[in-house]
């Protein structure tokens, strides 16, 4: 009777428990998550960085430059229309 009871008490633990399976299910999905949010903020600073080259003084891309002045400073010609696409 006390083997029985003692695989039981081990066998709900293994499965329940702060260490059991449910808990590893639990941390794989949440992994997961993590790994696919920070693949989404790799993309964003990687495409941050892209600008950031073109914008940069060793490589000025001017057509960049004046995009981001109008943007940032919302300025625009008397007969200019502009479309920002994003």
């Amino acid at each position: 009777m006390f083997f029985v009871v003692l695989f039981f008490y081990f066998g709900y633990n293994a499965f329940y428990g702060e260490r059991g399976f449910k808990k590893y299910m639990y941390l794989k999905k949440e992994v997961e998550y993590a790994r696919t949010v920070a693949d989404q903020y790799r993309s964003k600073k990687d495409s941050l960085n892209e600008e950031v080259r073109l914008l940069s003084s060793s490589s000025l891309d001017l057509d960049m430059l004046d995009e981001r002045a109008r943007t940032v400073l919302n300025l625009v010609g008397d007969y200019e229309l502009i479309i920002l696409d994003e």
